[in-house]
């Protein structure tokens, strides 16, 4: 049985977490400041450590160095519900195996549990090896595969498009040029800036990213340059910005577009002039940061609209990148489901062994509007709802198998001038109705009611206005010639998400 410390200054959260774990077979131990929780973890030595980021009596900080420094193979899982970049960069600096943000989703969180002790073996033999070689894979990238974010994996495809994109990375990496990546959203535009920087002669050094669109307009010079303690109500210690923490590395500003237009001003100014003071400071701090932009919107139009500075963007667009969508590369859509479902069925401690053939062939043909990050959430969906060897066409989503096994037909009309019959999922059909049923190698009888063949139709017309605008339910409401009400009764009738 394995044993877990939980220190964490909420006694409610540590009660929550004892129960549920202990029910999933671990012996679980809390502490519930710091200076009880370092003790602990001599006394108890447990196979793990669940710390909490904000305590009452020391910083995490404090805490994660001091268990470190006396159990340096001990893995610690740190939580926070303070999810800034600052935080977590911090937190794998001074070396916790993973980062989990509050408010705490029990499931999730054993994922985590479980993970942490899989890399460790559960052999005490080999545990100082294994954690060393975890922590050390989050600062080195493998040849077919790159880290995306904390935790994620981005793959490497085969497609000419992929490839093509890869020789670009290749050749600008080394170099200290900027670059604008554009792409879709969900397309892996952290990833493949993640990828540059990682080839890059900055890889060891910080990787940071922001998201321009996360911020407030108060914030952001806040957040990108440092403050000083009371230089403004609320600033009641000292920060450090996002420059100062990617110094030496490289910095991402993800949507680069959604930037206040002042704000830009300001770091028009730090890019040119490569030193910056804090908010209320007066040093001058230099800086040695390699930037690279993001956006799915064309910057030279945000230009033309005068939302973004034409300065700025030609010191961001030294090289740029295009991004192909995943439905452009079709040939890699397959390789990354079954890296994605390789992952979670790792993390679920499942043994599946692929897609079925009707799966792999929906697949490949819906259009992925929200790219990879689309595919592997409906993947991990179908690995967790997949019980056998194969994920079958009932464990995706309704409108995605609806979608896939529509295309099937039109190619099969086609070919063989074959009608088949397809039907709701019975957790989403109306009773006494007939919607889609399991595609089959049968034609279906000449006979098939007109109602269900108006629904059908009428499902594959919202389908197509909802891809037409990326899913914006008011825009689809004006396609059709509906209000939003009897649209969102429709979605609600066929299921659609």
């Amino acid at each position: 049985m394995n044993k877990l410390l939980v220190i964490d200054d909420d006694h409610d959260i540590c009660a929550l977490l004892k129960r549920f774990l202990e029910r999933k077979g671990y012996e679980v131990l809390e502490a519930y400041n710091g200076k009880s929780g370092i003790e602990a973890v001599s006394e108890f030595l447990p196979d793990l450590v669940l710390c909490d980021f904000r305590l009452g009596d020391m910083d995490g900080q404090q805490v994660i160095s001091e268990i470190l420094s006396k159990h340096p193979h001990i893995p610690i899982l740190v939580m926070t519900g303070y999810s800034d970049i600052r935080t977590a960069v911090n937190v794998m600096k001074m070396g916790a195996l993973d980062y989990i943000t509050k408010p705490i989703v029990p499931d999730e969180i054993l994922l985590s549990i479980r993970k942490a002790l899989e890399l460790t073996g559960e052999k005490e033999s080999n545990l100082a090896s294994i954690v060393d070689e975890a922590r050390a894979e989050k600062k080195t990238s493998k040849p077919k595969s790159y880290k995306s974010g904390f935790g994620g994996t981005y793959v490497v495809g085969e497609s000419p498009a992929a490839k093509e994109l890869y020789r670009l990375i290749d050749l600008v990496a080394p170099t200290s040029f900027s670059v604008l990546i554009y792409g879709e959203s969900g397309a892996g535009k952290e990833s493949v800036a993640r990828m540059i920087h990682e080839k890059s002669p900055r890889k060891n050094k910080p990787f940071v990213s922001m998201d321009c669109g996360a911020i407030s307009r108060d914030l952001a010079n806040s957040e990108l340059f440092g403050h000083e303690k009371g230089s403004f109500t609320g600033a009641i210690s000292a920060k450090t910005g996002h420059f100062e923490l990617a110094n030496g590395g490289t910095l991402f500003f993800d949507e680069i577009a959604n930037l206040p237009y002042d704000v830009q001003v300001s770091l028009l100014r730090v890019i040119q002039e490569r030193k910056l003071k804090r908010i209320g400071g007066t040093r001058e701090i230099p800086i040695d940061v390699r930037i690279v932009v993001a956006s799915n919107e064309i910057l030279t139009n945000a230009c033309a609209k005068g939302k973004f500075r034409e300065d700025l963007y030609h010191r961001f667009n030294e090289f740029n990148i295009n991004l192909p969508a995943l439905r452009e590369r079709k040939e890699d859509i397959l390789v990354f489901a079954r890296l994605f479902l390789q992952d979670t069925a790792r993390e679920l401690q499942k043994t599946i062994e692929g897609f079925s053939a009707e799966v792999e062939q929906i697949l490949i043909q819906y259009p992925w509007f929200g790219n990879v990050r689309e595919l592997k959430n409906v993947i991990k969906r179908a690995t967790l709802l997949t019980e056998g060897q194969l994920v079958q066409v009932q464990a995706l989503p309704f409108e995605i198998a609806f979608h896939g096994r529509l295309s099937l037909e039109e190619e099969s009309e086609e070919s063989e001038t074959k009608v088949h019959q397809y039907s709701l999922p019975a957790s989403a059909a109306p009773s006494d109705e007939h919607i889609p049923a399991p595609i089959s190698n049968h034609p279906i009888p000449e006979h098939t009611d007109l109602k269900t063949a108006a629904q059908k139709a009428e499902y594959h017309r919202i389908m197509q206005a909802l891809q037409q605008v990326k899913y914006n339910k008011s825009k689809t409401a004006a396609i059709l010639g509906i209000d939003r009400k009897t649209l969102y009764n429709k979605l609600k009738l066929y299921n659609i998400n």
